[in-house]
């Protein structure tokens, strides 16, 4: 069956004035519109498309990449409101309807919200919603205590980020374990620093493990840039010997360290050194 809100590699079945019509082994098929058509092709090719209804409620392929992927969350712009919700822009030709009931608050034209896409198995229709937690599930843990994951930062609060993990997991990522403010919709790459008893789950954007041990060669690097006006002679290329004898470092652990310092923000690599930047030196202050 042609899945509707996924990507299918279907055959070309035929060309038609309207499109080319491709297929799937069940028998099923639908249009890929003259406009997605690709430049060179022939009866039989295979192609991967996304499928989804068209004005009319039909299924009708694509080769566009739409900015959200079923069962999934992705950061989103109203384009426009009315009687029946919102309409989000998701990269296809056809907009995404929020419909009030799945609003957590009302959505305002213009603006940007994270946003889950599903489908009503009724009448397969795609639609998104913004009601997030509802959507994210802590009984059944599919992460472990220091496995890498990916997050999306939904909302900020007193003492740090909540973060969907893996499209599935509620998390949270304490302020004062991040270096810069978090905004909403950045996803990145982080990290299962811990599971509490009920679940739930804290999330590191550092590798467990990493950040204790790293921290204090990262402090002492720092400490030795202040002390003379900001600039060390000194790079990733240096021989073991000069960094074990200026920081008692490996180069391993010297790596690390400035590695550390450069994603907060707080080093500048140069070609013959390593630098503070304007924004470490005020916040040394």
């Amino acid at each position: 069956m042609i899945e509707i809100g996924h990507y299918n590699t279907l055959e070309i079945l035929r060309e038609t004035t309207v499109g080319l019509f491709l297929g799937d082994e069940e028998g099923e098929d639908v249009l890929l519109p003259n406009k997605y058509i690709p430049e060179e092709y022939e009866i039989g090719d295979m192609l991967e498309v996304f499928v989804y209804l068209d004005y009319d409620e039909r299924k009708v392929a694509t080769n566009i990449k739409p900015l959200i992927h079923m069962n999934e969350f992705a950061l989103l712009q109203v384009a426009i409101v009315d009687e029946v919700g919102a309409f989000m822009d998701w990269g296809l030709e056809k907009q995404l309807l929020v419909p009030f009931r799945e609003q957590r608050q009302k959505l305002l034209e213009g603006r940007w919200y994270i946003i889950y896409l599903d489908i009503d198995e009724e009448t397969d229709r795609l639609y998104g919603s913004n009601r997030i937690e509802k959507r994210l599930d802590n009984e059944d843990l599919t992460v472990g205590r220091g496995e890498e994951v990916e997050v999306i930062v939904y909302r900020e609060t007193p003492i740090g980020y909540s973060v969907i993990v893996n499209h599935i997991h509620k998390g949270l990522i304490y302020k004062n374990e991040v270096p810069k403010e978090l905004r909403i919709g950045e996803k990145r790459k982080a990290y299962v620093k811990m599971i509490r008893d009920d679940n739930k789950l804290d999330i590191s954007i550092t590798p467990v493990g990493y950040q204790n041990v790293n921290s204090s060669n990262s402090a002492l690097i720092f400490s030795a840039l202040e002390s003379n006006q900001g600039y060390l002679e000194i790079t990733d290329k240096s021989s073991p010997e000069q960094i074990k004898a200026l920081f008692g470092l490996s180069k391993k652990a010297f790596k690390k360290a400035i590695g550390e310092l450069y994603r907060e923000r707080k080093i500048k690599l140069e070609p013959k050194g390593i630098r503070l930047t304007a924004w470490a030196k005020g916040d040394a202050k």
